[in-house]
């Protein structure tokens, strides 16, 4: 494993800002859900007028404010999306 594979770090400060590092893909946000994918995983992050500040597609960075109430971690080995017939078989 190099040194870039399964980099993943969460820091979240005064449940109001967090910041990841190693995010590969965002599938859908809003105010409410964040849900994206890792180098680690899967992640939902839940709260009330959740923002995404900053993202960089380069670096896997990305900057969350709002009301933070979750992190929800999925599978760890789940990296990007499933197909439709993989959601239902999962």
């Amino acid at each position: 494993m190099n040194e870039m594979q399964g980099r993943h770090n969460a820091i979240l400060e005064n449940r109001s800002r967090l910041m990841l590092t190693g995010v590969t893909d965002v599938e859908c946000f809003n105010e409410e859900v964040i849900s994206l994918y890792t180098q680690l995983g899967e992640l939902t992050i839940r709260g009330k007028n959740l923002h995404i500040n900053e993202m960089s597609v380069d670096s896997g960075d990305l900057s969350v404010e709002g009301d933070i109430s979750s992190l929800v971690y999925g599978e760890k080995d789940l990296k990007k999306r499933l197909s439709l017939i993989g959601k239902l078989f999962r």
